[in-house]
């Protein structure tokens, strides 16, 4: 095949931008990356190191750099949000048919989409009118990352092939197991997720105190049908997240309240 029916090839599949926080060189990152080139045309746009836990935030303070360190995989100095908006505007040539961020080491659950890089990447794809999914596995590792790919192919086919809600993304979490102890797919709804014991204070060399985050252990969600209920259950937790935040029947009460 000539470099010019190679290049045709790829502008007809479909261009999928893979992202994550926890860097370019992340090993769930590089086995997504190689699983969606079995659905398109695959791109890393990744943060160049771990950036866990900083949520939706942009860099704004000073200059990004990006840098294709193989081919088709590029690294920035920024954030998952930035690598979304600088792959989308300025690295991929077109807009791409879909934002893939993961695969994320440890689960999202709960009231930790609100600080996951991972799940604001998807967040971002969304808000620039890509569909948009983030992957996530739960547990400890080593992590059987195959499973969380076999279901991301299934998925993806899902977001390319049908009128997916817009202003819509998908949080996925897979139980670290083998594909065959999964005991089924879940759609569900976002649960409560606060961590215990997660702030540790410190004295630093001078004996001054200091506090470090982190750690703890999530409380249990007691709830069926949210998604930290139902990753304990061994069932992979499919969560869509609406980018409206607005509380409707609080906006009534206020309209009512204030009239």
């Amino acid at each position: 095949m000539s470099t010019e029916e190679k290049q045709l090839q790829q502008q007809e599949e479909p261009l999928i931008l893979v992202t994550n926080d926890d860097g370019v060189h992340a090993p769930g990152l590089r086995m997504l990356f190689e699983a969606m080139k079995s659905a398109g045309n695959p791109v890393i746009v990744a943060p160049d190191r771990d950036n866990s836990a900083v949520s939706h935030s942009l860099t704004l303070n000073r200059p990004l750099r990006v840098i294709e360190i193989e081919p088709n995989i590029f690294a920035i100095n920024g954030t998952p949000a930035d690598c979304v908006t600088i792959g989308v505007e300025k690295v991929l040539g077109r807009r791409p048919d879909l934002v893939v961020s993961g695969i994320n080491a440890g689960a999202n659950l709960g009231h930790d989409i609100s600080y996951s890089g991972t799940v604001s990447a998807a967040k971002e794809g969304t808000i620039r009118g890509v569909p948009s999914m983030a992957l996530s596995m739960s547990g400890e590792p080593p992590y059987l990352y195959e499973t969380a790919v076999n279901c991301a192919l299934g998925i993806v086919d899902i977001l390319l092939e049908s009128a997916f809600p817009k202003d819509c993304y998908l949080n996925i979490n897979v139980p670290n197991l083998a594909q065959k102890d999964i005991s089924g797919i879940k759609i569900t709804k976002q649960g409560r997720r606060i961590y215990e014991n997660a702030l540790q204070e410190l004295p630093d060399p001078w004996g001054r105190p200091c506090f470090w985050i982190g750690g703890g252990s999530p409380s249990k969600d007691r709830v069926p049908g949210t998604d930290s209920f139902e990753i304990k259950k061994n069932a992979i937790s499919i969560t869509p997240i609406h980018l409206d935040l607005t509380h409707y029947e609080a906006l009534s009460f206020l309209q009512d309240a204030l009239k």
